[in-house]
């Protein structure tokens, strides 16, 4: 399936563009007063972006299995159809 972007997301496909591991690495915020551990947030980046790419294997492996029995089922109607055909008996 082609993915169409525009302005960095997926355009015309009616679901949000995907995080990715790479932009959750990447991330900065503004640093403020009081402000967290840079290092914490590092790491905890880090290991939303490799559940992540986790995610987006699996989901990648569930489209091509979802694809696979789709076409096998599309086989087996048409196989089914021609074997069970009723007798054209009527007027059409």
């Amino acid at each position: 399936m082609a993915q169409v972007y525009r302005s960095g997301r997926l355009y015309g496909t009616g679901r949000p563009a995907r995080l990715t591991p790479h932009e959750v690495r990447t991330r900065t915020f503004d640093p403020r007063r009081r402000g967290i551990d840079p290092d914490q947030v590092r790491e905890f980046q880090a290991r939303v972006a490799d559940e992540l790419t986790d995610l987006h294997r699996w989901v990648d492996l569930l489209t091509q299995e979802n694809d696979r029995l789709k076409r096998a089922l599309r086989d087996w109607q048409t196989m089914h159809a021609r074997e069970c055909r009723p007798p054209n008996d009527g007027p059409w």
